[in-house]
C-alpha cells in the first residue's frame, strides 16, 4: 500500500486532470495504482484493520471495486483529487508501520 501511494503521488506531482485526460498511460498508472492500494487494503484482516483506525478501510477497498468494474467509465477528476488529497495523509500513517519493519 505504502510504496503505491508513493507512486501514485509522485506521478502526480504536476501534472493536471487536463494531463490524465491526454496521456493514457498516465491515467492507467494512477489507476493502477489506486487499484493496488485496494486490494491490498481487501487483504488486512479485520483485525488489523481495527488496529490503524486511522485509515479508511472501507472507502479504500470500494474505490478499487469501482475502478476495476467501472472500466472505461472512470471519472478522471476524483481519480486525482483522491490521490492529491487523500494518499499523501494514508503515506502518513503507513510509513511508521512500515518502516520499522524495513530495518
Amino acid at each position: 500500500m505504502l510504496d503505491a501511494a508513493r507512486d501514485a503521488v509522485t506521478f502526480a506531482q504536476g501534472r493536471t486532470c487536463e494531463d490524465l485526460a491526454r496521456d493514457r498511460q498516465f491515467a492507467l498508472a494512477l489507476v493502477k495504482c489506486v487499484e493496488i492500494i485496494g486490494e491490498a487494503a481487501s487483504q488486512v484482516s479485520a483485525e488489523g484493520q481495527k488496529e490503524v483506525v486511522a485509515l479508511p478501510w472501507r472507502e479504500m477497498i470500494d474505490m478499487r471495486h469501482r475502478l476495476v468494474h467501472a472500466y472505461y467509465d472512470i471519472n478522471l477528476k476524483i481519480l486525482l483529487r483522491t490521490v492529491r488529497d487523500d494518499l499523501p495523509p494514508l503515506i502518513q500513517v503507513l510509513q511508521p508501520l512500515v518502516d520499522p519493519l524495513d530495518a
